[in-house]
């Protein structure tokens, strides 16, 4: 006979129309309506998204078109890989200023290599399942890495917002300020688009108080349509955006290009990338999956899909792209359910940069500065200091010091200053160690607690030394948790110092140092029996019966007055009793094990014999007994009265 298996509705024996043909069920209610929300959410993670990228392009001192075009691999091409749900991917503002400086001294064309290579090594990294690295990162150099990523932001759109070049790195910009501010007062032009963009600052900061449904409208977009009405007025002289044709924007990468890559900076700035825009993405993805209750990220396919869209992003000489806080939360928020919302927005951009270019050069480049500066002022956060710095002051410290190394020196090597600030941090709490010393006569006495590393060796050999004149020393280490190689190896070798020096007595207690023959005591101070016959009968008792680790100890049957035996489950369905019957040693009828009563078989000692219970009410009884009767419990007037199943006189 066939074995062949057919779905509900799809094999020979389904339903057919009287045409001939399966009726088709109709689509799916939620389906239907989570269409319906993508397609609206998808318009509104387009309407933030343009202006985004046309800001990050500029701050980066590239093609407007550039910024574009990464925004449509981000949706187009990463939106239907797999990794991430409701992540929208695009150019990134944190990467503008390592883009400019980079773009700066090796030119645009090095651009697309960088990135291409960026994107394959982010691949590797997926496939290698190193994705959940990124969230094992302390949490104060992740945000000092987004505040020395928003600090430099802030710095370089300061010069934009007045229509002004900026200077290169991050304390260049700083120290020009004064001068820029000598130029604003003196040049008018400056001083307006100071004003304008001085006000889409405002307006973004303040958007979230106004009211729905007006306040649902994306702050970007409003700042975008407003700013531009307002540069088109007599009074405004500010710079428009200059756009480029979107296909003539694309260099498609050669091997030719590839030469450039040899270069040790270069080889660095590979790096950084690859680092950044995988931190940056899965930082976000971490941040989103806080957002919402749908599907969680899948780490090491999200790094993937990134690096696919980095991979193609190089190719066409584009902008490095990870996925963007701003635009997921905006998905999330506008009702975004799964992936069509995230494909769509990409598919807009496409529409609007090959359809309406023209439109892109009525924005003014003073109001995307300001949009620009108010995402850098989110990602420095002054306030994380404070919250930081009150919580933990050693946190708060590497968050200082990640944020500072970054301004000071460039983006990776301030993260690698903030991972090793860390390190040391957690070392020095890890390395807690406590030495008490008591001295009588000519025997002196060291205990050591906690964890001894290489960097309380300084400590501890004081600790030694202040023992050195004692003709009789104990040190006694077994508190300690962890002893590194280097403070062991001093502990020996100081003991053998003084053993050699004619010491009458130094003894080094270690930790698990304690003899056979003190456990053996042990156990027989606990259990009251013979050990070598409560082995045997254990062993046998394990090995006789199949419910192994859920059989009784045999020392407890011992103690009843069994010499071989072994207690097993009776019912395992019985439902628990009322009463507490885990106490095998105080409860007596049928004794329970886990809440389940239970069988007790075996050999009984000389002189002793099981009572069995007359009713099932184990609290009463305790049939298995070694030593005298006694009659001394009273009735307390409530319930049955209790039945003491034992003879007058002792069991021998």
């Amino acid at each position: 006979m066939s074995s062949e298996r057919t779905r509900p509705g799809t094999g020979r024996h389904a339903k057919r129309s009287a045409g001939g043909r399966a009726k088709k069920s109709p689509p799916s209610p939620a389906l239907t309506g989570s269409i319906g929300t993508d397609f609206v959410a998808s318009v509104v993670v387009f309407l933030v998204a343009l202006p985004l990228c046309i800001g990050v392009a500029a701050a980066s001192g590239v093609s407007v078109s550039l910024g574009i075009i990464s925004g449509i691999v981000g949706g187009l091409i990463v939106g239907f890989l797999p990794g991430s749900t409701f992540q929208v991917s695009g150019p990134a503002a944190g990467l503008a200023v390592l883009v400019l400086e980079f773009t700066t001294e090796h030119g645009v064309q090095l651009l697309g290599p960088v990135v291409l290579i960026s994107g394959l090594l982010q691949m590797v990294l997926g496939m290698m399942k190193m994705g959940r690295l990124f969230q094992s990162i302390s949490l104060a150099v992740v945000q000092g890495m987004l505040a020395g990523i928003g600090l430099p932001l802030i710095l370089s759109q300061t010069y934009a917002l007045v229509d002004s070049k900026q200077l290169g790195a991050a304390l260049k910009n700083l120290a020009g300020l004064p001068d820029l501010t000598t130029d604003v007062l003196s040049d008018g032009q400056k001083g307006g688009a100071l004003l304008l963009g001085g006000l889409t600052v405002v307006l973004c900061f303040l958007w979230k108080k106004v009211p729905a449904p007006l306040g649902r409208v994306p702050a970007p977009l409003v700042a975008v349509v407003l700013g531009s009405l307002a540069a088109a007025l007599p009074m405004f002289d500010v710079k428009k955006v200059v756009v480029d044709d979107m296909l003539d924007a694309i260099d498609v990468v050669g091997p030719t290009d590839l030469g450039g890559l040899l270069d040790p900076a270069v080889l660095m700035m590979i790096v950084t990338f690859t680092i950044i825009a995988s931190a940056e993405s899965l930082f976000s993805a971490a941040a989103v999956d806080r957002m919402h209750t749908g599907a969680r990220t899948q780490y090491n396919k999200e790094l993937f899909s990134q690096g696919v869209g980095n991979t193609v992003c190089g190719l066409l000489g584009a902008l490095p792209m990870t996925a963007v806080i701003v635009r997921s939360a905006v998905n999330v928020q506008a009702g975004g359910k799964t992936k069509i919302s995230r494909v769509l927005h990409g598919a807009w951009l496409l529409g609007f940069g090959l359809l309406l270019p023209g439109l892109l050069g009525l924005i003014p480049v003073t109001v995307l500065a300001g949009i620009l500066l108010h995402a850098g002022w989110k990602l420095f956060n002054p306030p994380a200091f404070i919250e930081m710095w009150k919580a933990d002051r050693g946190e708060g410290i590497v968050m200082f010091i990640t944020t500072l190394a970054i301004v000071v020196a460039n983006l990776l090597e301030g993260v690698l200053a903030g991972l090793a600030v860390a390190i040391v941090l957690t070392v020095l709490r890890m390395s807690t160690m406590t030495i008490r010393r008591s001295t009588e006569g000519d025997f002196a006495r060291l205990e050591l607690r906690g964890n001894a590393t290489f960097l309380r060796l300084t400590r501890l050999i004081d600790a030694l030394e202040s023992v050195s004149g004692a003709s009789r020393v104990e040190i006694d280490a077994r508190g300690i948790v962890h002893l590194d190689m280097a403070c062991l190896s001093e502990i020996e070798g100081w003991a053998e110092q003084r053993r050699k020096a004619g010491a009458e007595h130094v003894s080094v207690l270690l930790r698990g140092d304690q003899s056979a023959q003190e456990a053996a005591e042990s156990a027989v101070a606990r259990s009251q029996i013979d050990p070598e016959q409560s082995a045997t009968a254990h062993s046998e008792a394990i090995a006789a019966h199949p419910h192994g680790a859920e059989s009784e100890p045999v020392p407890q049957l011992a103690a009843r007055g069994y010499v071989n035996g072994s207690v097993h489950l009776a019912d395992p369905h019985q439902p628990q009793s009322q009463h507490d019957h885990n106490r095998n040693d105080q409860h007596g009828g049928r004794p329970y094990v886990h809440g389940a009563p239970i069988e007790v078989e075996g050999e009984l000692a000389d002189g002793l014999r099981p009572v069995q219970p007359t009713f099932d009410e184990p609290a009463y009884y305790q049939p298995w007994y070694s030593g005298p009767v006694d009659d001394s419990r009273q009735w307390d007037g409530r319930g049955d009265q209790p039945f003491h199943p034992y003879d007058e006189g002792h069991f021998r």
